[in-house]
C-alpha cells in the first residue's frame, strides 16, 4: 500500500508537516478564518476608537471655550436649550425637506 503513494507522501516529516499545517489552518481554535475575523473586528474597533477620541477632543474644546467666554455660554444656552430672557420671545423655524 505504501508503494502506491508518491515518494513525497512516504516521508515522515512531510506528512507530519502537512498534518500540522491542516491542523493550524482549519482545526485549531486560532485557525486562519478566526484570525481574519478577529483582525477585521480589531480594525473596526480601532476606527471607532479614533472616531470617539476625536469627538471627545471636540467636546473638551467646546467645554473649555464655554467655561472661559461668558458671551459664548449665553449663545450656546440660547441656541441649544432655547433659553431666553424674560422680556424676549422665541420663534423656532424648522426647515422642510
Amino acid at each position: 500500500m505504501l508503494k502506491k503513494l508518491p515518494p513525497a507522501f512516504r516521508n515522515f516529516y512531510i506528512v507530519t508537516g502537512l498534518c500540522f499545517l491542516v491542523w493550524m489552518l482549519f482545526l485549531d481554535s486560532n485557525d486562519l478564518i478566526s484570525r481574519f475575523k478577529l483582525g477585521a473586528k480589531l480594525r473596526n474597533l480601532d476606527r471607532e476608537k479614533a472616531y470617539y477620541q476625536e469627538k471627545i477632543a471636540d467636546v473638551e474644546k467646546d467645554r473649555h471655550e464655554l467655561m472661559t467666554d461668558r458671551e459664548l455660554l449665553e449663545k450656546f444656552a440660547r441656541e441649544k436649550y432655547l433659553m431666553k430672557k424674560e422680556t424676549e420671545d422665541i420663534f423656532i423655524i424648522q426647515e422642510e425637506d
